[in-house]
């Protein structure tokens, strides 16, 4: 039997991924702890993880960032640094303690790498979404051709990480969120879906997306035997009262039966609601999936990613410059459309329009599960 440490920042498109993992290692004999904020700690628990909770908050802002800027950089990177400040210290005096085998840790959360390398263990990158090597910086890929390199507080934090990772001398490397490599990397994407795919070697591990056991057991029924779409923007970027409003004129008392996520949003909100819509805060993606002819979705990956494993074409609503490449890779492959523009007509005709790639989602989903998730 060995332990895993799990390292994961507070972000549910980030810890999500790796529950499969985690309740597989379990289920193999293994032990399992997982560190991570408090907001996310609930999925790893009930996966069967042993918390470590962790002083982290997600980044500020983030459900108000349309475009990476310099500036929103900085304050991304000053949150990292601030926060490896405060946390570290708490992974480090748990794990000296109760030392483990193996550091898992999510690609973005460079206090995982450190504590692997102040114990001396073996490091794994965790990456769900676009995996980077020598060759590739999918960073670079969302960045817009403005973005201003040199823009001082960029500059400043850089350089303020920098003098971070050289006072922990244990780094093997002090490259913390730029240009480093991790020995061992598993991506939970296909590697037909990952750019620049064939540059990438054996250190990576294109296992693609799993499902936790709590996805397995969701439930969900249509109403009548009309096709169902799906509607929703994540856990996130989903404050659009605006979109959601478009969607119900759209597809209102059409052939449609619309299954719509609005998170925190008041329903009453949007108005009265036609006869074919259904509502609510959450719904059980995965359950409804199964039942899909059309995703209409801000393209986050791991929502991709369910997409497709479920051979369901999606129309791109993105929301960040991320989900702005995840659609045009999407595109690119003839298994989902980014949206132009936000109006009721452009709506239907995306989702019109997609609903002829279903032989392609189709395809992409026996390569998504050829790729064997947490039990490769």
């Amino acid at each position: 039997m060995s332990h895993f440490a799990f390292v994961s920042a507070p972000a549910s498109g980030h810890v999500n991924p790796t529950l499969p993992l985690v309740e597989e290692l379990l289920r193999r004999g293994h032990r399992v702890s997982y560190a991570t904020g408090p907001a996310t700690m609930d999925g790893p628990v009930a996966a069967g993880a042993s918390p470590v909770v962790l002083p982290s908050e997600l980044p500020p802002d983030m459900a108000s960032r349309g475009e990476f800027t310099a500036d929103q950089l900085a304050v991304t990177l000053e949150h990292y640094i601030d926060d490896a400040r405060t946390s570290f210290p708490v992974l480090s005096e748990h794990f000296s303690a109760d030392r483990p085998d193996v550091v898992a840790y999510d690609s973005v959360t460079f206090t995982g790498r450190m504590l692997a390398n102040l114990l001396g263990v073996r490091e794994v990158s965790l990456v769900p979404t676009f995996a980077e090597n020598e060759s590739f910086s999918a960073t670079q890929v969302y960045l817009p051709p403005t973005f201003d390199h040199t823009h001082p507080r960029l500059v400043a934090a850089i350089q303020d990480m920098g003098k971070f990772a050289r006072g922990h001398t244990f780094l093997n490397d002090p490259n913390l969120m730029f240009g480093y490599v991790a020995p061992s990397s598993v991506v939970f994407i296909p590697r037909e879906f990952q750019l620049s795919g064939k540059t990438f070697d054996e250190r990576f591990h294109f296992v693609g997306p799993s499902l936790s056991s709590w996805q397995v057991a969701q439930e969900w029924s249509p109403r009548s035997h009309a096709p169902v779409l799906l509607i929703s923007l994540g856990t996130v970027f989903n404050d659009r009262p605006e979109f959601y409003r478009t969607c119900i004129e759209a597809f209102g008392d059409s052939a449609w039966q619309v299954v719509m996520a609005v998170g925190e949003l008041d329903p009453d909100s949007l108005g009265p609601l036609p006869a074919n819509f259904e509502v609510h805060a959450r719904v059980p993606q995965v359950a409804v999936l199964r039942h899909a002819e059309v995703f209409l979705s801000h393209a986050g990956m791991n929502s991709v990613m369910e997409s497709l494993y479920h051979g369901v074409p999606f129309v791109a609503v993105p929301q960040i410059p991320e989900q702005r490449v995840i659609a045009r890779r999407a595109e690119e492959m003839r298994v989902g459309k980014a949206l132009a523009e936000l109006t009721v007509q452009a709506l239907r005709d995306a989702v019109s329009d997609v609903e002829s790639y279903r032989p392609q989602a189709a395809a992409m989903s026996r390569t998504v599960r050829a790729g064997g998730g947490a039990a490769t």
